[in-house]
C-alpha cells in the first residue's frame, strides 16, 4: 500500500503531517455513516465513505461472481459487521487480540518516533520507509472476505470465507491507495470508478435492470445485506409487489444465515408496508408466504395480517407451514383456532335461543301471541337450514328424492324452496371462494346477519309467500306489516349476537364484503413468538 502522503508537495515537518494524517482518518471514521455522497472528480482526498472506507477500513469483501465475469469490493469495518451480524462478531474472534496487540504499537510508534519530534529535522528516506512499514504491517491485518462457490448446489447461496493477505493464497484486491490530489488528472482511473460508486448508490431503483443470473441475484442480496449494515437503503423493487416479495425473501434468508436479521428485518418492513393496501391484498391471496416473510423480519403487521388469514381458513394451510415455520407459530395458531371455533360456537348457541316476547315481558308462544311465534320459527328454520349440511335421502325413486329436498312442514309448507333461495344469496354476497363445507356457510351466515340491510336475508317476498300459507284469515295487509315489524325486531338481535365474530381485525380493506373465513382473530403484543 502506498503512504497516504503526497510526497512532491512542499516540505513540511513530518510531525505536523503525520498528526494531520491521523486526525483525519479518525475524523472520517466518526462521520463515515453520514457522509453518503461522491463529488465526481473534484475529490481532494482518497475515499473513505461506503463502500470502500480507503483509511479506516479493515475488512475487506470481495463479491465476485463464479467465473470471474462480475466484482465488487468492499473496505469495511470488523466493528460494524461485528455489531450487525453474529456470524462475522464469531468469525472476527480470533483476529481480534491481533488487532488490539497491533493497535498499541502502532500508536506509540507515532507518539515516540521520530514524526513525534516537531521541527528537528527534514524528511528523511528512512522515516518515510517506517511509516511505509507501518502501513504495510496495517495492510497485512486486514481482514478479507470472499464468496465460496466450490460446494454450493443448485438452491444453495455461497458464504463468505476468510482468507489473509499475507499467506499469498489471495492476491491484494484491494491494491496500494491512491495518492492524495489536489485536482485528479483528465484520464484518472479514480475518477471513473468514483463515478460508479456514486451512480452505484444514487441510481434510482425504477431504472436498474433486474438480474437475469441467479448468481447476479446473490451478488444482489449480498450488495444488500451490506448497504443495509452502513444504514443505506437496499436496492429493492418499488413497482412490483410480488418481485418485492422475492427479493426480501431471499435477504431475510441471508440475513438469517448471518445472524442479523434484528437490523435487516426493520428495513423490509418499511419498504414493503409503502405498498400499502397493495401488500395487504396480496398478503390475502398467499397468508402462508407471508406469514413466514413476517415471522423473519420480525414484522409486527405483516405478520398480524397474516396470521389472521391463516387462523380464519385453517387447517387449509396447514401442509405449507408445518415444516417450514418454527413450532411456536404453529402452536400460537391452534390456540388461536380453537379460541376461535368456541366463540363461534357460543354465538351458535346464543342465536338459538334468540326470543320475542310480549308487551307483559313473557316468550312469544302459540298460545299468547301465534303471529311472532312464526316470525321467531321461521327465523330459527331459515337458520338450521343454512348453517346443517342438509340430510342425504336413502330413498331411492324420484318422487322421494322430490318429497326430500322440499320437506313438508306441519303447516304445508316446503323449506326446500326458501333453503335454495337462501344459499343463493349467501353465496353472491362475498367475492372469494370459501375455504370448507360447514364452516364456511356458517361464516357466511354469520356474515349475513351482520348486515345493516335487513332484505340481505328473508326479505320481504319471502316473508309474505310464508305468511300466505298460514292458517286461513291470518294473511292480510296489516298482519303483513307486524310479522316484517316483528322479523326486523329478531335480525336486530341477531346482529349483536354476531358482532364478536364478524369484526374484521384486517388492515385490508374489504369494501364491507366478507372474505369467505372469519377475520376476528386479535393478535395481542404478547402474542408475538419473538417477544421475550
Amino acid at each position: 500500500m502506498v503512504s497516504h502522503f503526497d510526497v512532491q508537495e512542499q516540505p513540511v515537518t513530518r510531525s505536523s503531517r503525520a498528526q494531520s494524517v491521523i486526525s483525519r482518518a479518525s475524523s472520517s471514521s466518526r462521520r463515515h455513516r453520514h457522509t453518503r455522497s461522491l463529488h465526481g472528480g473534484s475529490t481532494s482526498s482518497v475515499q473513505n465513505e461506503f463502500p470502500l472506507f480507503a483509511y479506516t477500513g479493515d475488512v475487506e469483501v470481495v463479491l465476485a461472481s463464479r467465473n470471474g465475469r462480475k466484482e465488487q469490493r468492499y473496505l469495511l469495518h470488523r466493528l460494524i459487521l461485528s455489531q450487525c451480524s453474529g456470524w462475522f462478531e464469531d468469525d472476527t474472534k480470533r483476529d481480534m487480540q491481533r488487532a488490539i496487540t497491533a493497535g498499541p504499537n502502532l500508536s506509540q510508534t507515532y507518539r515516540n518516533g521520530s514524526l513525534s519530534r516537531t521541527g528537528e529535522r527534514d524528511s528523511s528516506s528512512s522515516d518515510l520507509g517506517s511509516l511505509r512499514s507501518l502501513e504495510g504491517q496495517a495492510q497485512n491485518s486486514r481482514l478479507v472476505y470472499v464468496l465460496n462457490w466450490g460446494q454450493t448446489g443448485c438452491d444453495e447461496s455461497p458464504m463468505l470465507v476468510q482468507r489473509h493477505l499475507q499467506t499469498g493464497s489471495l492476491r491484494d484486491t484491494a491494491g496500494p491507495l491512491p495518492v492524495s490530489r489536489s485536482k485528479p488528472p483528465t484520464s484518472s482511473s479514480s475518477f471513473f470508478r468514483s463515478m460508479s460508486n456514486y451512480s452505484a448508490l444514487n441510481v434510482n431503483d425504477n431504472q436498474q435492470a433486474a438480474p437475469s443470473d441467479p448468481e447476479d441475484h446473490v451478488l444482489r442480496d449480498y450488495d444488500n445485506l451490506l448497504r443495509i449494515f452502513y444504514n443505506y437503503a437496499p436496492s429493492l423493487n418499488n413497482i412490483s409487489i410480488a418481485d418485492a416479495y422475492t427479493e426480501c425473501k431471499a435477504l431475510l434468508q441471508l440475513a438469517e444465515v448471518y445472524d442479523a436479521l434484528a437490523v435487516v428485518g426493520p428495513r423490509i418492513d418499511h419498504h414493503l408496508l409503502r405498498f400499502g393496501n397493495r401488500l395487504f391484498k396480496q398478503i390475502a391471496k398467499y397468508p402462508p408466504s407471508y406469514l413466514k416473510l413476517g415471522y423473519l423480519a420480525q414484522s409486527k403487521t405483516i405478520f398480524a395480517e397474516s396470521f389472521i388469514h391463516v387462523v380464519g381458513q385453517w387447517p387449509i394451510h396447514q401442509p405449507q407451514l408445518d415444516r417450514s415455520i418454527d413450532i411456536a407459530v404453529l402452536d400460537l395458531i391452534e390456540d388461536k383456532y380453537d379460541m376461535l371455533n368456541d366463540l363461534k360456537s357460543k354465538v351458535e348457541g346464543k342465536l338459538f335461543r334468540l326470543t320475542l316476547t310480549t308487551s307483559r315481558g313473557e316468550r312469544v308462544s302459540p298460545s299468547n301471541n301465534f303471529l311472532d311465534w312464526l316470525a321467531m320459527s321461521l327465523f330459527r328454520q331459515w337458520l338450521a337450514e343454512n348453517t346443517t349440511p342438509a340430510p342425504v335421502s336413502i330413498l331411492k325413486d324420484s318422487q322421494s328424492r322430490t318429497t326430500a329436498a322440499g320437506r313438508p312442514t306441519s303447516n304445508g309448507t316446503t323449506t326446500g324452496t326458501l333453503r335454495h333461495t337462501s344459499r343463493n344469496q349467501i353465496s353472491n354476497t362475498t367475492f372469494q371462494r370459501p375455504g370448507s363445507s360447514s364452516g364456511s356457510a356458517t361464516t357466511r351466515v354469520f356474515q349475513l346477519l351482520a348486515s345493516t340491510n335487513n332484505e340481505s336475508y328473508l326479505p320481504h317476498d319471502e316473508l309474505k309467500r310464508f305468511l300466505k300459507t298460514a292458517p286461513e284469515g291470518l294473511y292480510n295487509r296489516e298482519n303483513l306489516r307486524r310479522f316484517e315489524r316483528r322479523m326486523d325486531e329478531v335480525k336486530n338481535l341477531a346482529r349483536d349476537v354476531v358482532k364478536p365474530v364478524t369484526r374484521n381485525c384486517l388492515e385490508l380493506d374489504t369494501g364491507g364484503e366478507g372474505l369467505g373465513y372469519l377475520t376476528c382473530t386479535r393478535v395481542a403484543e404478547e402474542d408475538f413468538p419473538w417477544q421475550e
